[in-house]
């Protein structure tokens, strides 16, 4: 798909001039926040809304607003947004659908995710059935009522207008405005004490304080009738915590503020991520021995927590309620037995209670595994059978308004390691171990094995299959066959969140991978094809070969007297003239003492096609970097060309063509013909990992030349504006270390960006790509001299 505005000519071709221009002033921020495929919808619902007839300010709003909520909570419910107003457009005016576009972005940002927007568009097709007069003025009044409410609130607050004024129309528009006492009462009836999306901020602060990472959340919504259903619980390693929260108050005791209630929540679901490194199988468990331990596996977790930050028990206690005169159910006794584990002041003479805090105190050395809590729960859940009071799952449960349902660390389907990689969960170091031949042929086939395998063996030479035994010439090993290509260990590095002026310690992973060989005869044919600039090139080169010992005449202070220059002083001085008092010089010897390294941008987008030309981005850098590479090497300068492209923070791949210590061969040339494009481009932590590797040269001047077809963006990244700050940071940290940085920028838009990011005089911009091999060994050159 493309993100050229002129390939969408046809889809485009009913739009007036004026909605155009509109369209033409906002393409440039759409294609920041749009993948490829969301321009696709974002540009069909701009056909699908003219198609309307309802007029050009309708389609100029969904062109300006549609962006804004991509921004907010994703591209993929823009196509939602589309149709919703296709269909509003039998049941109102295109002035309604107009208001709705326009205070979607105030929605989709008060709301935070794209599941509650769904919703939030589910509820206006409802409440325009019910009562149809009172949508217009209440999207007037959208922010303030998004102010106080949850999505529930305002669903609850907007059917009782529907419902009490449902044939006087007078007073539903009152009501709906905000301009009725009855609106007021209901909206304060209705309002929440704390919203997640005021506090989420604070919260994500508040936890990064404590555990020096950042963890994920996201707002739900519980039951729309009822205050119900607020209950927090973590899935695929986010935090899912109510979107509001009362204060919390229980009689005879001070209330415990929203805000108060958020950071006891969000510390307690951290702390299972943190501290829950392996999943707790639930294979031949009952659901009250699943409830015990769970309550023991709660504990575990605040415990270790506690040891690291002893005032989270303060903050703990205080939203638990259980007393031994409670009633004497299941749920009962684990509520007591909850409080029990967490506050030592807590005084229950049951026996059941004292056997758990027993156990539990026997356990302290051995917190560290949730093996502990299995052992625990599944004693003290026979030890509770023998009360004989029935269990029943779904009234049994825990009052502790900040825990959450602790369907995290239960293992109901096989553990996904790429997720719990993704969140910065913990695996199991590898171990590599030396193993015998009869060792490996014992064991070579273990169906079990992958990536999360605890040992990986290794022979010293390649292992043959037994029927190639004194053929090695041709038969191929096991490795050749099964094996896996090899990977660096993680390089770590930190990136720069603009937002709060801070670095992620250890935020990006850089993996180096062994780049494939590819066909030679490539390599050839660009040397073939260019075979003239090259020779033009022989010239320019030749200059800058060292020149060995040069004089510099006219010095005042020099090593010897330049004879030309004294001979002329004394002339002067006889015929009365002022003499040149500079008839000194001196030897120099001219030495070069460069590195350069040259970094290829490899990412999905280099696979494009050069406009009018059969060839794309990517085999036209290719030619780019044989030719410099040849320039180079003619030179003597060291250099190295390496490459990156990324998937995500946890996987920045970086690809070794040519390095240093290289000859300029047929190996590296090899690697450089096997090139492809991939993935995203994460800039900043392939420029520090570049930055790596010139550090240990050992040159004087140091240059780093950055080839890209676009701007630092990543799969895992919404903000446009997060990479490119993070790319100048990383420019900048290169730069204490003697680095030069210089970028080479394919896209014509760059200069927007390019130039805040590698400096005025640091960047080019190709605007005609035909031109690169030519222009790249000239750049060289001219930074060289």
């Amino acid at each position: 798909m493309s993100i050229k505005l002129e390939d969408y000519a046809e889809l485009l071709e009913d739009l007036t001039p004026h909605s155009r221009e509109a369209l033409e002033a906002n393409w440039h921020e759409a294609t920041k926040v749009f993948s490829p495929r969301g321009l696709d919808n974002y540009l069909k619902g701009v056909s699908a809304i003219r198609g309307l007839g309802r007029g050009d300010t309708l389609v100029e709003t969904w062109i300006e607003q549609a962006p804004q909520v991509a921004k907010e909570v994703g591209e993929d419910v823009v196509a939602d947004l589309a149709t919703a107003s296709l269909m509003l457009a039998s049941k109102t005016s295109g002035a309604v659908i107009e208001l709705l576009l326009a205070s979607a972005p105030t929605a989709a940002n008060r709301l935070g995710d794209a599941g509650l927007f769904l919703k939030y568009l589910q509820f206006i097709n409802t409440l325009l059935a019910q009562a149809p007069r009172g949508v217009r003025p209440m999207l007037d009044k959208l922010e303030v009522l998004f102010q106080h409410l949850t999505l529930g609130g305002l669903r609850r607050w907007a059917l009782w207008g529907a419902h009490a004024h449902r044939t006087n129309y007078e007073e539903q528009i009152r009501y709906f405005g905000l301009e009725s006492k009855e609106s007021l009462a209901m909206l304060q009836k209705e309002r929440k004490g704390t919203l997640l999306v005021d506090v989420q901020r604070r919260i994500n602060m508040y936890l990064r304080a404590l555990w020096a990472r950042d963890f994920f959340m996201r707002p739900t919504s519980g039951d729309f009738e009822a205050r119900e259903g607020y209950k927090p619980y973590i899935a695929d390693y986010l935090l899912h915590l109510p979107d509001a929260y009362d204060d919390w108050t229980v009689e005879g005791q001070e209330p415990v503020p929203g805000i108060e209630l958020y950071r006891a929540t969000a510390a307690h679901c951290a702390a299972h991520i943190v501290e829950t490194r392996v999943p707790i199988s639930a294979e031949a468990l009952n659901p009250m021995q699943m409830a015990v331990i769970s309550v023991i596996e709660d504990a575990r977790v605040e415990a270790l927590a506690i040891r690291r930050f002893p005032g989270l028990k303060q903050l703990w206690c205080r939203l638990h309620t259980a007393t031994p005169e409670m009633g004497n159910t299941v749920g009962d006794y684990l509520n007591r037995l909850a409080r029990a584990l967490l506050d030592e002041s807590y005084q229950d003479d049951d026996t059941w209670v004292a056997e758990g805090r027993a156990l539990f105190a026997q356990a302290q050395d051995r917190l560290d595994t949730n093996q502990t809590s299995w052992e625990i729960g599944v004693q003290l859940a026979h030890s509770l059978t023998q009360k004989k009071i029935p269990f029943n799952a779904r009234t049994d449960l825990l009052t502790a308004p900040y825990r959450d349902d602790n369907r995290y660390f239960w293992e109901f389907e096989e553990f996904d390691f790429d997720k719990a990689a993704g969140a910065g969960y913990e695996s199991v170091k590898q171990v590599r171990k030396n193993v015998s031949v009869m060792e490996m042929i014992n064991e070579i086939d273990v169906e079990t094995a992958g990536d999360d395998a605890e040992e990986i063996w290794v022979l010293s030479t390649e292992l043959f299959p037994y029927e190639n035994i004194g053929d090695e010439s041709n038969g191929k090993s096991f490795n050749e066959m099964e094996g896996k290509e090899p990977m660096s260990d993680p390089f770590h590095y930190s990136e720069w969140d603009y937002q709060i002026q801070l670095e992620r310690p250890a935020w990006a992973t850089v993996l180096e991978k062994r780049a494939k060989a590819g066909d030679l005869a490539v390599i050839d044919e660009i040397t073939a094809k260019y075979k003239r600039e090259i020779h033009r090139m022989k010239f320019l080169l030749d200059a800058m070969q060292p020149q060995g010992v040069q004089r510099i005449r006219k010095l005042e202070d020099g090593d010897e007297i330049d004879i030309n220059a004294a001979i002329q002083s004394f002339t002067d001085i006889r015929l009365g003239n002022q003499p040149d008092p500079r008839i000194m010089m001196r030897s120099v010897r001219k030495t070069r003492d460069f590195s350069i390294l040259v970094l290829l941008d490899l990412s999905e987008s280099t696979n494009e096609t050069v406009q009018d030309q059969e060839y794309s981005v990517r085999e036209l850098t290719q030619q780019a970097c044989v030719l410099l590479a040849d320039a180079i090497n003619k030179v003597g300068d060291p250099f190295a060309i390496h490459g990156f492209c990324s998937d995500g923070r946890h996987n920045v791949e970086y690809y070794r063509f040519k390095d240093f210590d290289q000859h300029w061969d047929e190996t590296p040339k090899a690697k450089l013909a096997g090139m492809t494009g991939q993935l995203s481009t994460r800039m900043g932590a392939a420029i520090r990992h570049a930055g790596h590797h010139l550090k240990l040269q050992r040159s004087a001047k140091k240059l780093l030349i950055v080839i890209t077809d676009g701007e630092p963006a990543d799969i895992d990244v919404r903000d446009p504006q997060y990479l490119r700050y993070d790319t100048k940071k990383a420019v900048e940290e290169v730069a204490r270390n003697g680095v030069t940085t210089y970028c080479m920028s394919l896209d014509p838009r760059a200069d927007n960006y390019v130039s805040r990011i590698f400096g005025q005089k640091n960047f080019m911009v190709v605007d005609h790509v035909q031109r690169l091999p030519e222009k790249l060994p000239m750049l060289y050159a001219g930074l060289t001299r």
